[in-house]
């Protein structure tokens, strides 16, 4: 049986990712990269809303900001934290989306529907929107 150190280690799982602004690739980059960190939760639908604000936060920071974006997630037992920092210092706010405007307007919206808990928190040199989800991480044997 392993110790309790080592289960925690197991348990505790990150992803660290720099995206250049207006690169829009990246964002199904990150989504593959966040699906492998989380392949260990039992939770599928879970980690589907996860891929989903992951998604709607990124896309948001290099398409409302030029300078790209740091994207860190980070498992621990069985709460996910996701942090997307960019480096403009307007800060975002969910809205209702237009009727007529199609797909825009609804990332910061499906983000306080459907996260456990988020917020937005200034930096030095912009801001950091963030979410936490909770799900049920698979031990490692």
């Amino acid at each position: 049986m392993k110790g309790t150190g080592e289960q925690a280690r197991l348990l505790r799982k990150q992803l660290l990712r720099r995206v250049e602004g207006a690169d829009l690739t990246a964002v199904p980059e990150v989504r593959h990269a966040l699906r492998e960190l989380l392949s260990h939760w039992q939770e599928r639908e879970s980690a589907e809303v996860a891929e989903l604000l992951t998604s709607e936060l990124v896309t948001n920071a290099l398409v409302h900001t030029d300078h790209g974006a740091v994207v860190k997630a980070t498992v621990a037992d069985s709460r996910l934290r996701v942090e997307v920092r960019d480096f403009a210092d307007a800060p975002p706010t969910p809205n209702e989306p237009d009727v007529d405007d199609g797909t825009h307007g609804r990332g910061l919206v499906l983000v306080e529907g459907l996260a456990d808990a988020w917020g937005v928190r200034a930096q030095g040199l912009g801001k950091m929107v963030w979410f936490e989800l909770d799900g049920e991480a698979a031990v490692a044997a």
